[in-house]
């Protein structure tokens, strides 16, 4: 199977690193967040990889392209038409295809321009912006025996507010911080999907969490796993150096495969 992974937005509510690149190439640890996600999958024998790419999708494409150059050490031999040498060869088993799906692609648009890239068959979907400790085995399995179209993965996140029991006068009589499982379920992306829900995609227009998605639901074709352990977006700095301080600390719970 192979993993879709969208990539193409402008990133606006982390623009002090989205406006000199994509949000998917925000470095964590001196390596993309794109990397992680991409990891993760590999950890569990999914190699192949189809990226869609619009904002600054320049930049991505020449990551990939220096790949032994940000990982490994080189010799330059200039006396031997220009010839390098790698070293200490880092290599990742992976196939990576990298589309520019456009730049104003909405993402329901951005799936339906790699269709070809598919071959007919199930894929695995998320965004380039969010790590998790998600079992993808198990993700898989569920999504087999539901024999639903779609398969999303739904977590609770963590209460941001504490929450207030006010009179009418404005005395309060009970503050508690929210937990985590007073938070309702949302889309955590880490979705499996069957070949038809592409057909639910009209074009460049459609948002796929819109639409697809919802449609899907009222046809009874959309399932949620559940997922209980760690998930975290990056959509602002502070979450952005709360992953940077958890993986230079040794405690960074997406980082399956060591």
């Amino acid at each position: 199977m192979k993993v879709v992974i969208l990539a193409g937005g402008f990133g606006t509510r982390i623009s002090e690193e989205s406006v000199l690149k994509p949000k998917p190439m925000v470095e964590i640890g001196d390596k993309p967040i794109l990397w992680h996600i991409m990891k993760l999958y590999s950890y569990y024998g999914y190699n192949e990889f189809v990226i869609c790419c619009g904002y600054k999708q320049h930049m991505i494409k020449e990551w990939f392209a220096d790949y032994y150059l940000h990982s490994c050490d080189v010799t330059f031999d200039f006396t031997r038409e220009n010839k390098m040498t790698v070293h200490n060869n880092i290599s990742e088993p992976w196939k990576v295809t990298l589309v520019d799906t456009g730049l104003n692609t909405m993402t329901g648009g951005r799936i339906k321009r790699v269709r070809e890239h598919l071959n007919g068959e199930s894929f695995f979907l998320t965004y380039g912006d969010g790590v998790a400790d998600i079992n993808i085995a198990e993700l898989l399995k569920f999504h087999q025996e539901g024999g639903r179209m779609a398969t999303l993965t739904s977590v609770q996140p963590m209460g941001r507010f504490g929450a207030l029991d006010l009179r009418e006068d404005g005395e309060i009589t009970n503050f508690k911080e929210k937990k985590q499982e007073d938070s309702g379920w949302i889309n955590a992306g880490f979705m499996v999907l069957e070949p038809e829900i592409l057909d639910l995609i009209e074009g460049d227009a459609t948002v796929f969490e819109k639409y697809p998605l919802e449609e899907a639901a009222r046809r009874g074709q959309l399932d949620a796993y559940r997922h209980n352990g760690f998930w975290q977006c990056m959509d602002t700095m502070n979450e952005k150096k709360k992953l940077e301080e958890m993986w230079r600390s040794g405690n960074a719970p997406w980082k399956v495969w060591e």
